[in-house]
């Protein structure tokens, strides 16, 4: 029985750069529900997630996605085909978010349904 390869390390440093750029992607819905005081899915407490549980979670996949990507790079002070793996990591995480939101709102208010909280006019 033979071994399989190993891994050549520019392929996990890639991966590890795809991985970044998912974690970082996410951390933005997050980090943006938890300034404006909004409520939004985490694993942490489910649907109905509070700010701060936002703030948390999306601190935690900002310095996740920062560290793997620190540990991907390589010597010298340019990018290289790492930094198109980060990329496709954050635009394949938008498409992900994008198209479940859109087939099954989960952050969202659906389409039909228009309640929404009423501003006081004093509060106007």
């Amino acid at each position: 029985m033979s071994r399989p390869a190993p891994v050549p390390p520019t392929r996990g440093r890639h991966l590890a750069s795809f991985v970044g750029g998912l974690l970082v992607a996410n951390s933005a819905p997050h980090l943006a529900s938890a300034a404006t005081g909004r409520e939004h899915l985490t694993p942490l407490a489910g649907r109905g997630s509070s700010p701060l549980v936002n703030l948390v979670w999306g601190a935690a996949n900002l310095a996740g996605g920062l560290a793997l990507v620190r540990a991907a790079t390589g010597p010298g002070r340019r990018w290289d085909r790492r930094l198109v793996a980060f990329e496709l990591g954050a635009v394949t995480f938008a498409a992900w978010m994008a198209a479940s939101e859109g087939l099954a709102p989960m952050n969202s208010v659906p389409r039909g349904d228009q309640t929404t909280t009423a501003v006081p006019a004093s509060a106007r």
